[in-house]
């Protein structure tokens, strides 16, 4: 373990190389995301300086620790030449239509990536860390998949073991399923790892009864899943999993597509469902990752993001914003898209949604009743 002091205040890894990459006019990741979280929370006064830190950008030699030095030579060859050859589009999924090339195609992930073995460091004696540019939990060893190029969280968690960290639970509540981080730590005991998505959306993996080696609970949650769903997943399920677990940090995957406003999904959680999910972990562990995720209406992703930086910081997301912030939100676009035309004003005017609510369904009940008697057993 290193000898640097905890953390004092919560840190922000960012780049303004979120700001002017774009995966193409057609994709789904064209919206901005990142760039919209640092302008939103400059404009509400949560962003001084002494809290941001420029993300580096890793070198080939850090990715290597969980991906392979060819696919990442793939990468870098495809971003000089703008294209990749039949041969590297079948081995490495680059140049495909979810995974395609572009002009920051190394760069962009490489980024990601050197925030993600940055924030393992910072967090080596305490703190709390976010990397809202981190959270891209498909990709795979040796290919891309699911829009996702190197796997941020997998180089946290590495990131984390390798300063001295033990116990790491990882929870993830994007409403994909994470399955390169699984494929990463399922027979790993020192990881837990909770997952709450989507039932029956891509990847298709991660149904109730996988198990895996180590400490590994997948809980597929039926469409228009709501707060009150959430809730009741995080009391009887996370929390006491994490009370047995004990661990020395958590990583938390804060996907925004399980929002009701999201294209990518039929969840219909208002973003106050993930502002619970983080309150009620941060008093569980002396070192907290908070990384992105998923998030494809650039309204919700932005909004819910800020908020959660505000959360970290013990700040309450305001219903009301001042002009400053409203502007930054009126200021956004969503080319291409029917939901961008004629949008409800609350896009614009809040941070906060309103809640969600509704009986907790009995298929969740059912399925965290289960994961519960496995809980017993294996953490």
């Amino acid at each position: 373990m290193t000898t640097q002091s905890p953390l004092v205040r919560p840190l922000f890894i960012g780049s303004e190389i979120y700001r002017g990459s774009s995966y193409g006019a057609w994709h789904p990741l064209r919206v901005p995301r990142v760039s919209t979280v640092m302008d939103l929370s400059r404009a509400l006064g949560w962003l001084p300086s002494q809290q941001y830190i420029t993300s580096p950008r890793a070198k080939p030699v850090a990715i290597s620790a969980w991906h392979t030095p060819a696919y990442i030579a793939a990468l870098q060859a495809a971003e000089a030449a703008q294209g990749v050859s039949e041969e590297v589009r079948r081995r490495h999924h680059i140049g495909t239509h979810s995974n395609p090339v572009f002009a920051e195609v190394f760069r962009r992930p490489a980024t990601s990536a050197g925030g993600a073995l940055l924030a393992g460091e910072l967090l080596a004696n305490g703190g709390r860390v976010y990397a809202p540019g981190c959270g891209t939990h498909h990709a795979m060893p040796d290919r891309a998949n699911g829009f996702c190029y190197f796997n941020d969280p997998v180089l946290s968690i590495l990131s984390l073991k390798r300063s001295g960290v033990k116990r790491i639970a990882y929870i993830d509540i994007d409403a994909h399923h994470p399955d390169g981080v699984e494929r990463a730590f399922e027979a790993d005991p020192d990881v837990l790892m909770i997952s709450t998505h989507e039932e029956n959306r891509w990847p298709r993996t991660g149904a109730l009864g996988d198990e895996g080696v180590g400490n590994l609970f997948n809980l597929p949650l039926p469409k228009h899943s709501h707060d009150d769903d959430m809730a009741y997943v995080l009391s009887e399920l996370i929390l006491p999993a994490l009370q047995t677990f004990r661990p020395d940090a958590i990583v938390l995957q804060c996907g925004a597509d399980a929002v009701e406003e999201d294209p990518q999904s039929t969840l219909a959680m208002s973003n106050n469902a993930h502002f619970e999910v983080i309150r009620a972990l941060l008093p569980m562990c002396p070192r907290f990752l908070l990384l992105g995720g998923g998030g494809y209406n650039p309204w919700s992703v932005g909004r819910l993001w800020t908020g959660a930086w505000g959360v970290l910081n013990g700040i309450d997301p305001p219903r009301d914003l001042d002009d400053a912030p409203r502007r930054v939100l009126q200021a956004l676009t969503w080319s291409g898209h029917s939901r961008a035309k004629n949008r409800p004003k609350y896009w614009s005017s809040t941070l906060r949604d309103d809640p969600r609510n509704g009986p907790v369904k009995d298929v969740v009940r059912e399925r965290v009743g289960k994961l519960k008697k496995r809980l017993l057993v294996h953490v």
